[in-house]
């Protein structure tokens, strides 16, 4: 299967511009072709991720990705999909994002094959009269006005800082045209105003026989039309600081059948045998959950590593079991990242004074009571002796003390 028809079996094509010509270009010679994220926060989220999926697909068939980073773009403004003026933020917090964002790329793109570049350096040296000049001269303020990422904020109002982010994604194309040779520019389905005015610059600054072309991905809406990527907790970040690996993991895991098989299309890079074939388990025997399963280690181990899906997948056998006591304090803090928690003081203590002083139970009678009935256990082991003195340094690193009450109920205790 060919790229380009790989693509449209995986739901991954929105619009596109010149199929024809696209497909003689693809099929013909390696294309350069970019998607850019503009630094306002220094992680992406699995949202962000969506448009590079299909930049990695095409740099796996042999073509050349080129990753842009809004270091000037960011520092304006982007209206698209939102209701009012974004906060424009410190140049020292652009930078810092910058270098955050151009680490995740590097991760998930390697070296072979690949550019990043910053669209700072090109805008940055625009003088207003220059970009007045060479620029603002070709854009009708008609069109403008009626592209939908305007139009939709011209109720609430929009500055003319946000105004002009077109012409800028727009000189960004044509740079990149030069620059790089790229012919491709992909993005999300609410790019598709500023992509189709990027091809019109190249058109009127190269001539109309210049090969350029757009790509938009469609909106990731969950089966029940909800918006992708959101959890009770927020985004779902990349970074591993913000999102554990094993809440990551848990997250893909835990997607509804209805949806598995989008996902293994648009996240992972598995055949479509392969999909198929888990397909096929999804509607004969959907309690094994084969597919989420797949699919939690194949766009876990793509983002963070093979070892981030084993962590995880031990993680998560050992809560399901109960048997916590062959964590370590690392996979401690990430499994039990959102459960109830609480200080613990970095001496011994009995059982019963440890379950009320923590807040589990409310009293010592409820807390004798539970440990004699076998419903408590602390680091992994059932305690019912309640002259059971409880040692916040025998585990994990004398970090963590781990209580479960009942059969799924846990308690993370931090030590002091």
């Amino acid at each position: 299967m060919d790229i380009f028809t790989d693509l449209k079996w995986r739901g991954a094509v929105n619009q596109l511009t010149d199929e024809v010509g696209l497909q003689e270009a693809l099929a013909t010679k390696q294309v350069g072709m970019y998607a850019g994220i503009d630094p306002t926060a220094d992680s992406m989220h699995i949202g962000h991720l969506i448009p590079f999926m299909v930049l990695k697909r095409f740099q796996l068939a042999g073509h050349k990705p080129v990753v842009v980073i809004g270091g000037g773009t960011g520092a304006i403004g982007d209206p698209s999909g939102r209701n009012s003026e974004r906060v424009l933020q410190t140049m020292d917090q652009v930078m810092h994002n910058e270098a955050a964002l151009t680490k995740q790329m590097q991760h998930l793109f390697g070296e072979e094959n690949f550019r990043i570049v910053n669209n700072r350096d090109w805008l940055g040296q625009l003088s207003l009269m220059d970009f007045l000049r060479d620029y603002g001269k070709l854009f009708s303020v008609n069109t403008m006005l009626a592209k939908d990422v305007v139009a939709s904020r011209l109720e609430v109002g929009i500055s003319f800082t946000e105004f002009t982010y077109q012409i800028l994604q727009s000189v960004d194309f044509l740079e990149l045209y030069r620059r790089e040779d790229v012919q491709l520019q992909i993005g999300g389905a609410d790019q598709w105003g500023n992509i189709t005015a990027g091809i019109d610059l190249i058109h009127r600054i190269e001539g109309n026989e210049a090969k350029a072309f757009g790509l938009t991905i469609p909106l990731m809406l969950k089966s029940d039309g909800t918006k992708f990527g959101k959890t009770a907790g927020g985004a779902v970040w990349l970074d591993a600081k913000k999102t554990t690996p094993y809440e990551f993991y848990q997250f893909w895991y835990n997607q509804d059948d209805a949806d598995v098989v989008k996902y293994l299309k648009y996240f992972t890079f598995l055949s479509k045998t392969e999909i198929d074939a888990l397909e096929q388990t999804v509607l004969d025997d959907p309690g094994k959950r084969l597919a989420q399963k797949r699919l939690a280690q194949e766009i876990t181990k793509f983002v963070h590593s093979q070892v981030a899906v084993e962590e995880a997948e031990r993680i998560s056998a050992a809560l399901f079991s109960g048997d916590v006591q062959e964590l370590t304090a690392t996979e401690i803090e990430q499994g039990f990242a959102n459960m109830p928690s609480f200080n613990v003081l970095n001496e011994k203590v009995n059982v019963v004074d440890f379950i009320v002083n923590a807040g589990i139970d409310k009293s010592k009678r409820q807390a004798r009571e539970d440990i004699e009935n076998g419903a408590i256990r602390i680091n992994g082991k059932k305690i019912t002796d309640l002259t059971t003195e409880i040692n916040p340094n025998d585990m994990y690193d004398g970090k963590f003390v781990i209580v479960r009450r009942g059969k799924k109920k846990y308690f993370l205790g931090r030590v002091k």
